[in-house]
């Protein structure tokens, strides 16, 4: 019995290195707080949002008026002329001088607001983008939550098997001490409980790999890789609908991704619609004032001036041509864009219904499997007793109580998971 307990403080050990850390009592709403809290994902989402929010507010300084002051030091030589470089008035004087500059849009008939439009779709074409993030967080907090308990549960169906085998082991080996048993049954209870220590091994390795992939999604990778959770079972979902045309519904209403690409489609297009403005004239007013406390006779002290500007293009070497085609050809690839994403959503829920219907029809399969699978072990252990069954035929009974006590275990953590896949498809995950 001595291996027995070697294998119980083993498995014991995960627990007493937990107790020894700062346990972390978790359900799955406060692992998915915790991710939204510290995932550095969804902080540099919100920063990128917060960024394009700033655009329109750019965008609309184009309507208000800009003021600037000037302060001009001149020193000329005398007659001085301007010869070449520009088109002003060539008279240099000498001059100190400070002023006022006003400018201001009076129309470009449209295409300022235009682009204002387009700059806010386009933030909130990134406030989805944020909340896609989100959901994604969410998912894969779900995904790891659920998997920690199934690697937890598994554990303690190889707990179990050890503990059983390894009283199988000893019973065998006292009967074949008082040659009861042969040692062929002998070998066959060790080879028997020694695939059950491996299968020990290995479920403990998957509750440490389950437990750093739960920490890693919390955003708690240093405190809690190695352990130290207190997982809280999450109750079962409702029953699925028998279709899914419900989820498709919701999901092209409520998936942040498709809503982005509208936002965008609809950005792309009020884009367009301003490039094609550019061929419009803008309409503006500029005016200056200010003082020359020091200059020669011909300057006056003061001066003061206002005057409107049309500015009319007429030739750009064909460029404003190309930034219309530019943008129309930009806003067909948005509208294609959303059609495509359109396609793989309705795909994906309805991949994700499927698995969470399969994976809850395995809920009663696997009960129904382990109920006869345990049935047959008892026969078997009977017949084994009486020396109407051979060993091969108890080991294969075991064998199959283990697989059906592991797929059984895994059945309810598989359901949900698909069904946080199932939500996050159809936009239900926020």
């Amino acid at each position: 019995m001595r291996p027995t307990c070697i294998c119980i403080f083993t498995i014991l050990g995960i627990a007493g290195v937990a107790t020894a850390q700062n346990t972390l009592q978790l359900t799955l709403a406060e692992a998915q707080r915790l991710a939204i809290a510290n995932n550095p994902q969804l902080s540099a989402a919100q920063f990128t949002a917060a960024a394009a929010s700033q655009v329109p507010l750019e965008l609309h300084a184009n309507f208000e008026p800009a003021l600037s002051g000037a302060i001009t030091a001149v020193g000329a030589d005398t007659g001085s002329r301007l010869a070449a470089g520009g088109l002003n008035n060539p008279v240099v004087y000498n001059r100190l001088g400070t002023g006022l500059l006003l400018s201001q849009l009076v129309t470009d008939f449209g295409r300022t607001s235009r682009l204002v439009d387009s700059a806010k779709l386009h933030a909130q074409a990134q406030d989805q983008v944020t909340q896609t993030t989100r959901a994604q967080i969410l998912l894969t907090v779900a995904r790891s939550y659920f998997g920690a308990l199934r690697a937890e549960a598994i554990l303690k169906v190889a707990l179990q098997t050890v503990n059983a085998r390894q009283l199988v082991a000893d019973q065998v080996s006292t009967l074949a001490r008082s040659n009861l048993k042969s040692t062929l049954d002998v070998s066959f209870a060790n080879v028997n409980l020694a695939d059950a220590k491996l299968l020990l091994a290995n479920a403990q390795s998957d509750v440490k790999s389950a437990y750093a992939e739960l920490a890693t999604a919390i955003g708690l990778p240093g405190q809690y890789a190695q352990g130290g959770f207190s997982l809280t079972a999450e109750p079962m979902p409702d029953l699925l609908p028998d279709t899914v045309d419900s989820f498709m519904d919701q999901a092209v209403r409520d998936r942040p991704e498709l809503a982005g690409l509208h936002l965008e489609q609809d950005s792309a297009q009020r884009f367009a619609q301003a490039e094609k403005d550019l061929r419009l004239p803008t309409i503006s007013v500029a005016a200056s004032a200010g003082f020359a406390p020091a200059s020669q006779v011909q300057v006056p002290g003061r001066y003061g001036a206002i005057g409107v500007n049309v500015s009319i293009p007429i030739l750009n070497g064909h460029l404003f041509q190309a930034r219309r085609a530019e943008a129309d050809l930009r806003a067909k690839a948005a509208a294609q864009n959303v059609n495509e994403l359109s396609n793989r959503v309705a795909r994906d829920v309805r991949i994700a219904y499927l698995n969470a219907a399969t994976a809850f029809e395995r809920l009663a399969l696997t009960a129904q499997l382990l109920d006869q699978a345990k049935l047959a072990l008892d026969l078997a252990q009977r017949r084994y007793d009486l020396g109407l069954g051979s060993i091969v035929e108890l080991s294969q009974a075991q064998l199959n109580v283990t697989a059906a006590e592991i797929a059984g275990s895994s059945a309810g953590y598989n359901y949900q998971a698909r069904r946080a896949e199932l939500s996050y498809q159809m936009g239900a995950l926020r």
